[in-house]
């Protein structure tokens, strides 16, 4: 299956159109995301609902964003995202998972954490700005489910590097610092997805940038006997600088 996504991924590279900036440039953002997890992760033939059944909650996000562009021709731009999200929760299994019965009150803690390398071009760059490019993602997650008060624990992994292919649109509206725009990681094979979209509203005052958002992760994908079939959403507020 993985090499798959890198045939797709690559493909997707070879048919971006060649473009470059005019200076280089420079910017990095962190943000806060308050984000909601739903959906389910599955072991083997065994179910659970990671809403109704862990009642799972945020603890802490990560993100943060470093961009370099460049003039030189050919050579695509360069883009790193960090996403890192904990969320843990205290609540009963509807049926068993794992070595865990139904009806069994358990704690429970997501890791989730996504590493993105982004090659990209310029396609426009005027009041309408369009990049499209790929991106290499390290996605690592892991479910943790134990039984309170027992010895019983279960362990669902889901770890691998995906290509996916990387599309982002900005709208400015002249002489006023106020642009809309979205973001867009997508792959899909043979029953497997990941899906990463995000829209926001900037506002830029000399280097400063100030965004308000909603982003949503969605990740279908099956990692040998286990399998993430989930989605993170949720509004986001990001300060950067742009030089």
């Amino acid at each position: 299956m993985r090499k798959l996504f890198v045939a797709v991924g690559g493909s997707l590279l070879l048919a971006s159109p060649l473009a470059n900036a005019d200076i280089v440039g420079v910017g990095a953002s962190v943000s806060y995301w308050d984000s909601e997890t739903s959906g389910q992760a599955m072991t083997g033939n065994d179910v659970t609902d990671l809403e109704n059944d862990l009642n799972l909650d945020s603890d802490s996000n990560t993100n943060a964003t470093l961009y370099f562009e460049h003039p030189v021709p050919l050579l695509p731009n360069v883009r790193l995202n960090l996403t890192s999200i904990d969320q843990s929760g205290r609540g009963e299994l509807s049926t068993g998972y794992g070595p865990i019965s139904a009806g069994t009150p358990v704690v429970s803690d997501l890791e989730l954490q996504q590493i993105d390398l982004t090659l990209y071009y310029e396609v426009l760059d005027n009041w309408v700005n369009l990049d499209l490019g790929l991106t290499a993602r390290d996605l690592s997650s892991e479910l943790t489910i134990k039984s309170v008060g027992g010895l019983n624990a279960s362990k669902t992994e889901v770890d691998a590097v995906i290509p996916m292919g990387y599309a982002a649109a900005r709208f400015d509206l002249p002489f006023t610092g106020l642009s809309v725009g979205g973001e867009l990681n997508a792959i899909g094979y043979g029953g497997d997805s990941v899906y990463d979209v995000t829209a926001y509203g900037q506002y830029e005052i000399s280097l400063l940038q100030l965004q308000l958002g909603y982003r949503q992760i969605s990740v279908d994908y099956e990692d040998g006997d286990d399998q993430l079939d989930i989605d993170i959403d949720g509004p986001f507020v990001s300060a950067g600088l742009a030089f």
